[in-house]
């Protein structure tokens, strides 16, 4: 079935769309090779263009990208990135000027970014989803001189910023795609993640270390033809493995939100969150599990973002190619994996990319033996600039590479981890207060931080509760406050301020933060306590498995499950009870199971409290029993 959607071949060529001109081959522009940039003089394309320029050859008429909005065939993918570059260069766009890319999951998003890069740009990725404050903020510190947007967010202030529209663009004139040569230590993209002052820090990452991930990932050797999932924020760099990893291998990317408002828009449409007939899937460990169901038909599965528990490598390892990778922000995306096609521990984080160097090293710097732990230091060409205008903290992260000299560095992970004997690395947790929460990277200071700003607060705690999904943040009120209604302000002002993985799910007002004897913080002991039922005398608590019907007990010792808390009654929303996207889709996947009703996520997403999914799971059960009694009082065939 064509795609309503879809670029129409028009009168051009087959695969182009109409208001596209046929590409001609990308080509490196002549002399724009900048300093230092040696293997390149020669006109030679980028890694990532060259094999662009490869699969628009090879297979022009085969999906590039695929979105709600439409798809883009490889040669249209060339003709649509060369219009964008035409506009930007017409705004001033050149090396090291920072672009804003707020174009979400549309198709758009892809040629803009490649745009970008293709006139040795800096990309600023960014999530419309995330609060309008973060987006200024990020914006600003980005130095920003142009805003690629559909539409800007209600209150983002783009202030001299020039605003450049998909519409606008696809009105310039058409022309062959020209490719900037950058100097390898110009800035090709920022990164915005969790810092722990409580104001998100840029990555600064070069093309340098982009043209070294392009080719460690070429190495993979991946099928062309067919879908790769991309289902990240487009905000974060996970979103950028997807998209390079399938573009490099000839592969379509489809851009998929499993977000909360995707998961409805998908029961709203009467279609399932995942798009069918994918080659290669992409997801946290986490949104595996959730949405593992969906993934029959994929070849290739790669797991990141979180570690990734052994039962869930091996269900999803077997008649497959899985691939388990790692990598901080700070060296270019990704930084080892493992690939049980080699014969990889796939419950490992396996060994370092082509390029890329790992280094285990005790307190002093000294590499310590194998089978020993010690924290993570990755070197190479692919390390990042550092930390946009915070000299200080790039000096601390950022660390001279005693092993390989001439003024290479080395990046200080934080993470604990052992070399096995055969040299596979063995995830084993952080040394500080850094967490990982649906896959998003998230400094639980920059969260305390944004809640003790509020005049009512004077001490607040955060640490990640029993699911290892959620956060909770306790606070103290300041004296005078009225502890009524804090919790909601503190959730309100998170909600402005943080990306939404980020926004705890369960805020208390105590009398005390609980600590050691070190006097910080016994995250432990906090988590005890966010969990812990609240009472409201008088008032009655419905534990788990208390409900008035058999359905509705079900449901709650689900939910009780999943969201790691007490269930109230058969009335509690499911969301106000901290539940998100990934939180109902494993809800629902096991009651699937536990019921054998084929319930769907709608039902959730339409109205979330246990009462009407179990009034559902009912309806579903009686429709079954009706089935198989009308079954059974057929007349037997020749009967």
């Amino acid at each position: 079935m064509t795609d309503r959607h879809a670029e129409s071949a028009g009168a051009t060529a087959p695969g182009v769309p109409a208001d596209d001109a046929p590409p001609r081959a990308a080509r490196a522009e002549p002399g724009s090779a900048g300093p230092g940039s040696a293997g390149r003089a020669d006109g030679a394309l980028p890694p990532l263009f060259a094999r662009l320029e490869r699969w628009t050859r090879e297979q022009p008429n085969e999906t590039a990208v695929k979105a709600f909005d439409g798809t883009l065939t490889y040669a249209a993918l060339t003709a649509r990135t060369a219009r964008y570059a035409t506009a930007l260069a017409g705004a001033g766009v050149g090396p090291e000027t920072s672009v804003g890319l707020l174009l979400g999951r549309s198709r758009e998003s892809v040629p803009a970014l490649l745009a970008v890069w293709s006139l040795g740009g800096t990309a600023v990725p960014l999530d419309p989803a995330h609060p309008v404050e973060r987006l200024g903020r990020v914006l600003r510190d980005a130095g920003a001189a142009v805003l690629v947007a559909t539409e800007v967010p209600t209150g983002l202030e783009p202030g001299g910023i020039a605003l450049l529209a998909p519409a606008d663009v696809r009105r310039a004139a058409p022309g062959a795609l020209a490719v900037s040569v950058p100097a390898p230590d110009s800035c090709a993209y920022l990164i915005y993640t969790s810092g722990t002052t409580g104001r998100p820090k840029g990555v600064e990452v070069t093309y340098r270390g982009l043209d070294t991930f392009v080719d460690a990932l070429g190495t993979l050797g991946l099928t062309p033809g067919g879908l790769g999932l991309n289902a990240v924020s487009p905000a974060f760099d996970g979103w950028l493995w997807c998209t390079l990893l399938y573009l490099t291998h000839g592969q379509g990317v489809a851009l998929t939100d499993l977000s909360l408002d995707g998961l409805r828009q998908a029961a709203a449409e009467g279609r399932e969150p995942l798009p069918a007939g994918l080659r290669t899937v992409s997801l946290t460990p986490s949104l595996l599990a959730a949405h593992g169901a969906g993934i029959d038909t994929a070849e290739v599965v790669v797991v990141a973002g979180e570690a990734c528990p052994a039962a869930l490598a091996e269900r999803f390892a077997r008649g497959r190619r899985l691939l388990n990778v790692y990598g901080p922000t700070e060296v270019t995306i990704a930084a080892t994996w493992a690939d049980s096609r080699r014969g990889d521990d796939v419950t490992t984080i396996g060994r370092p990319l082509p390029g890329y160097r790992a280094y285990v090293l005790d307190e002093e710097l000294r590499p310590v033996p194998a089978g020993t732990e010690g924290e993570l230091y990755l070197g190479g060409p692919a390390v990042a600039r550092g930390y946009r205008g915070r000299p200080g903290l790039t000096a601390s992260r950022f660390l001279p590479d005693p092993f390989q000299g001439g003024g290479t560095r080395m990046y200080r992970t934080g993470d604990v981890v052992i070399r096995r004997a055969g040299g596979e690395l063995e995830y084993r947790g952080r040394r500080d207060d850094q967490v990982k929460i649906r896959g998003h990277r998230i400094e639980l200071g920059e969260v305390e931080r944004i809640a003790a700003e509020l005049p009512e607060v004077v001490a607040a705690a955060c640490c990640p509760l029993a699911s290892g999904q959620t956060l909770g943040l306790a606070v103290v009120a300041a004296p005078g406050a009225d502890p009524a209604g804090l919790a909601d302000l503190v959730v309100e002002r998170c909600r402005k301020q943080l990306p939404a993985a980020a926004v705890p799910s369960t805020v208390r007002v105590l009398d005390r933060i609980p600590t050691l004897s070190t006097g910080k913080a016994d995250r432990e002991a906090l988590a005890t306590a966010l969990t812990a039922p609240e009472r409201t005398p008088g008032a009655p608590v419905v534990t788990r498995g208390a409900g008035p019907t058999t359905s509705e007990r079900i449901v709650m010792a689900v939910w009780a499950e999943v969201l790691a808390t007490e269930i109230p009654g058969p009335d509690a929303d499911f969301f106000e009870l901290g539940g998100h996207s990934l939180a109902a889709a494993r809800a629902v996947s096991e009651l699937r199971r536990v019921t054998g009703l084929r319930v769907g996520l709608g039902a959730l997403l339409a109205e979330p409290t246990a009462r009407h999914f179990a009034a559902e799971l009912d309806r579903l059960s009686a429709e079954r029993e009706a089935s198989a009694a009308a079954a059974a009082d057929a007349p037997a065939e020749g009967g």
